[in-house]
């Protein structure tokens, strides 16, 4: 009856998958039309690389999942409520929800939310790369594994700026090779990307930045602050934390984004002012 209902009125090809609530009082078409809806108990979301705490708020506020502010103000200021998590380093959690596709039931909490991004990044992060990651927190910041925390999250820090600079793939451990040089010279890093970041405000990077913008002082603006900036400014993949961990072996210390999002890499102030100059001239 069911199957010859849903010819009848063309709800073969529209049903929706998911887990649905149904209740024995309802009729055959009541049920066609709750399946057609697609209003399930539980909806798959797909967390892209590189998304921002509010990028993320902003998805799961559209697919109906969360309501508030709470899913913000936990991540952003009450990592303090996951003492489970060793890994974590201080009360913002930008950086640490790992970019992957989930199911979330509604109902499900901020924290539940979180839960299973943190729970994720555990396993495809700290358990498939632990040592990796010990490796490089002890040789670049000095730290040990009793500083493990404090040291990945530097790593995260850097790490973030790859992926939201990166493009495409091949450009992650070059520009990973000029954040490191530059860190060793002392130079500042200037990096865009962390210019127009606002914690729980910022998405997508800013198409255009200007002067004003490299000389407004904030913890994260990397053109008037030395070192690292205050946190990630995103939730990194594993090829950018991969990239973070294995830079390329070059000396390079400048790039310039070209039209078609890949960069040009320069030794020298020099040379990176001709390929500015070549790349707004129209030329390679």
């Amino acid at each position: 009856m069911f199957v010859l209902a849903c010819r009848a009125n063309g709800a073969t090809d529209k049903l929706k998958p998911g887990v649905y609530e149904l209740k024995k009082s309802m009729s055959v078409a009541e049920i066609i039309d709750s399946l057609v809806s697609g209003k399930t108990l539980e909806s798959w979301v797909t967390i892209p690389e590189g998304f921002t705490a509010r990028q993320m708020f902003d998805l799961l506020h559209s697919k109906q999942l969360i309501a508030g502010n709470a899913f913000l103000s936990l991540v952003l200021s009450q990592g303090y409520e996951f003492p489970e998590y060793s890994f974590l380093y201080g009360h913002n959690l930008e950086g640490y929800l790992f970019p992957d596709t989930y199911l979330i039931a509604r109902g499900t909490d901020a924290q539940g939310i979180v839960r299973k991004m943190l729970d994720t990044f555990q396993k495809k992060v700290i358990e498939s790369n632990k040592s990796d990651i010990e490796q490089v927190i002890r040789s670049r910041f000095g730290l040990g594994p009793d500083k493990f925390d404090k040291g990945l999250y530097k790593l995260l820090i850097v790490a973030s700026m790859i992926e939201r600079e990166a493009k495409i793939p091949k450009d992650r451990p070059l520009i990973s090779a000029v954040i490191w040089n530059r860190l060793a010279k002392g130079m500042r890093l200037e990096v865009d990307a962390t210019v127009s970041y606002s914690p729980g405000e910022s998405t997508n990077n800013e198409h255009t930045i200007y002067a004003s913008d490299l000389r407004r002082d904030t913890p994260y603006n990397t053109y008037t602050r030395a070192g690292l900036p205050a946190g990630p400014i995103c939730s990194p993949g594993v090829e950018s934390i991969k990239a973070a961990m294995h830079p390329a072996n070059v000396d390079y210390l400048f790039y310039v984004a070209r039209p078609d999002g890949s960069h040009k890499f320069s030794r020298t102030f020099q040379e990176h002012v001709a390929a500015k100059n070549a790349i707004a001239g129209g030329g390679k």
